[in-house]
């Protein structure tokens, strides 16, 4: 599937990354990130898709930090994309967000939680843009099919399916590496979320826990069945970070990963 005239999301390539922080803190936070993985990638020559939330509606307190809200982050976004010429996603939370989304952004998210939604699936299709579905953690990889032909039926078969984990009674998540083939064998491109995949929602009451130090593991093991692409949440100071403290990988350690992630890819797809 081609995302831009320079990047293609193909089970069969070499991976793309889809990486950033979690939620956007301040304009500080996005565009050290986004150099200092844009600088990282060249290096491997690993595509990157720069990842960060104008909003996280789906936070555990009504207390959470959520984001800058939409405009801000749009305009953030925008920065990204001309001060270091990388390609953006960001996630949506209501239909009517879609089309002014995608003004900015390459490719459009459907969050895990709403990946069911008729008209948030049909909202993202119309945008004709390439779109990243999280499948739900209460959905079977055999029912993303019902996922894909909602966005089809708008014309637009420009879809990734992505895999973060299942939930394993309550605030756990498990992965069910044998989601990934399947959901290969409905002809899209298969990404599989990292940090998400080993987050623990609502762990802390307030909030949701996990442990990253398995992060690096699954994405090994998902890139071992050959992938299109892992999504990893990144952040400079991952303890401080206002989203997702306990999974984000920090941004200092990132280089080492990306590296053995290249690896296995490599001898995976025999480049």
């Amino acid at each position: 599937m081609k995302i831009s005239n320079n990047i293609t999301a193909s089970n069969d390539e070499k991976f793309l990354l889809i990486a950033g922080p979690c939620v956007i803190e301040s304009k500080e936070q996005v565009l050290e990130t986004a150099e200092k993985l844009k600088e990282i990638t060249n290096r491997h020559n690993i595509h990157l898709i720069f990842k960060s939330s104008f909003d996280k509606a789906n936070r555990s307190s009504i207390n959470s930090y959520r984001g800058p809200g939409l405009e801000q982050g749009l305009d953030m976004l925008q920065r990204v994309k001309d001060e270091y010429d990388l390609q953006v996603i960001t996630d949506f939370h209501v239909p009517e967000q879609a089309e002014r989304v995608a003004e900015v952004v390459d490719i459009l998210q459907v969050p895990a939680f709403l990946s069911r939604q008729t008209d948030m699936l049909t909202a993202a299709g119309e945008t004709g843009l390439p779109i990243h579905v999280k499948k739900g953690q209460f959905i079977s990889a055999e029912g993303m099919d019902n996922v894909i032909n909602k966005i089809e039926s708008t014309g637009n078969d420009r879809i990734m399916l992505c895999e973060r984990g299942a939930m394993f009674g309550y605030n756990n998540l498990v992965v069910d590496m044998r989601n990934l083939d399947i959901m290969k064998e409905l002809n899209k491109p298969v990404v599989f979320d990292t940090t998400h995949s080993v987050q623990r929602p609502g762990a802390r009451g307030e909030s949701s826990g996990g442990d990253r130090r398995f992060a690096p593991t699954l994405a090994r093991a998902a890139l071992g069945t050959g992938v299109a692409g892992i999504f990893a949440e990144v952040h400079p100071d991952p303890p401080s970070a206002k989203c997702d403290s306990a999974t984000q990988l920090p941004l200092d350690e990132f280089e080492s990963h990306l590296k053995n992630w290249k690896a296995i890819d490599e001898v995976v797809k025999n480049d």
